[in-house]
């Protein structure tokens, strides 16, 4: 059984939701939206009250607004108000909101909630939305689950929030896995890690004897695929993050870049070399049968599949320089999309399909960029002296990926996660116990 599952219990741990009708409003005011797609958006005041409670429970509700709020103001898009300055009590929001105390705090939304013990032991979560405005209520959901998912239960009532102010699906409900790096240059132990996305929950997942390199979720958030260096051979593996149980696909000395799943999680495409020449590659996870993509006396590499399989990106020299390519999974036709200066690496298909992140090297500088799938309105979000490894979360709004600083001397400089949003402007550390390279965000939870 892996660290991961002792520390946290089951991955799919059953959270049942059940929706509250909306109370109509009177008022024909706007919309209280946030337009995500903008650049620099000035955050909404939010205020979030904490769960009204008895004993353990209502300390419980505190924790859970703390977490709803951490999630929403790293977004980026949210400014939650400082409870003390709230002037109506939690538990005098029996059935409305005294409206006009939130407005005089500037509030533009508010939530408010209960948390009961019930007579098996579950938790059950009440939350509210309001647009405090237009004074009537944009969204509810009731909880219930194991008292030790209360995590999980409030990463889901900031995506319900999110999902209502942005008309986006949220990204707070789920899991980040990556590379933790540790020890000298010459003797770095890389080691495979997990953690929810806001950090907590952290655990290693290998005990760092065997290199491991390029983590990558299944398309049900319950697998990892990886390589390990197993005996100075690279190896590839499949964990189950809920049983423990770890299963070897198969030893490729001659890989070059290690797989991703395919998006029905049936098949892992992957870079192998066969005397000194890189092509592309799919296995069969069922029949373990391979077939190969392409056959070129260039380098090809990095593939990711489009959301719905019918399309590859990957880069290639086959131009004489370092760039991103699409290929049609069936035909196999192959068209150029990347044409700015410099060389372009990592290309990583979004969740929805309509971008194409990737790594940039232009004049000694790296960079993280996004361009459409044909190669158009490429745009440049964050630059630095190595920025590396971008991966997607599941709404395909946000962008993760890992920073290293120069180094002095011999030494090398510190290795960091960050998160940034499409407008570019919101750049955020993802903080880690050690150094962390190489993350893949996971879809949303089950």
């Amino acid at each position: 059984m892996s660290a991961y599952r002792r520390h946290t219990g089951s991955f799919r741990s059953a959270i049942l939701a059940l929706a509250l009708l909306a109370a109509s409003g009177s008022s024909a005011r706007a919309e209280l939206t946030i337009d995500i797609t903008r650049g620099n958006i000035e955050p909404m005041p939010i205020a979030i009250t904490r769960l009204v409670g008895e004993g353990d429970e209502g300390r419980l509700g505190q924790e859970i607004a703390r977490v709803v709020s951490a999630d929403l103001q790293r977004s980026g898009l949210f400014r939650p108000i400082d409870q003390r300055a709230f002037i109506q009590k939690p538990e005098a929001m029996k059935v409305r909101p005294r409206f006009g105390d939130w407005r005089q705090i500037n509030a533009q939304a508010l939530v408010n909630g209960l948390i009961e013990r019930e007579a098996d032991g579950r938790v059950k979560v009440t939350f509210r939305l309001w647009d405090v405005f237009a004074e009537r209520q944009l969204t509810g959901f009731i909880y219930r689950s194991v008292r030790t998912s209360w995590r999980r239960i409030a990463h889901k009532i900031a995506d319900d929030i999110y999902k209502r102010i942005t008309g986006e699906l949220g990204y707070f409900d789920t899991r980040i896995v990556y590379i933790a790096e540790s020890g000298p240059a010459d003797r770095r132990v890389k080691r495979l890690a997990i953690m929810d996305q806001d950090g907590a929950n952290h655990a290693f997942l290998t005990n760092g004897r065997d290199l491991v390199l390029t983590p990558r979720f299944s398309p049900t958030a319950q697998e990892i695929t990886y390589l390990s260096y197993f005996h100075d051979q690279p190896r590839v593996y499949i964990l189950n993050i809920d049983t423990g149980q770890q299963e070897v696909v198969g030893d490729f000395p001659n890989m070059t870049f290690a797989p991703r799943f395919s998006p029905d999680g049936n098949r892992v495409i992957m870079s192998l070399a066969t005397d000194g020449n890189s092509d592309l590659y799919t296995m069969d996870l069922r029949t373990r049968e391979f077939r190969r993509l392409t056959e070129n006396p260039a380098i090809d590499t990095s593939p990711s599949y489009s959301p719905d399989g019918g399309q590859i990106a990957f880069n290639s020299d086959r131009g004489g320089s370092q760039q991103i390519y699409v290929m049609d999974a069936d035909s196999k036709k192959v068209r150029r999309i990347s044409f700015g200066a410099g060389r372009y690496a990592t290309p990583v298909w979004s969740p929805r399909g309509d971008l194409i992140a990737f790594t940039k090297m232009h004049k000694g500088q790296f960079y993280i960029g996004v361009m459409d799938p044909d190669g158009k309105r490429e745009r440049l979000l964050t630059s630095g002296f190595l920025v590396e490894g971008p991966t997607w979360a599941p709404n395909g709004r946000v962008l993760l990926f890992f920073r290293q600083s120069p180094g002095v001397g011999s030494e090398e400089g510190e290795t960091r996660l960050y998160s940034i949003d499409l407008t570019g402007y919101n750049e955020r550390l993802m903080v880690t116990p050690i150094d962390a390279s190489d993350p893949a965000w996971s879809p949303l939870i089950p």
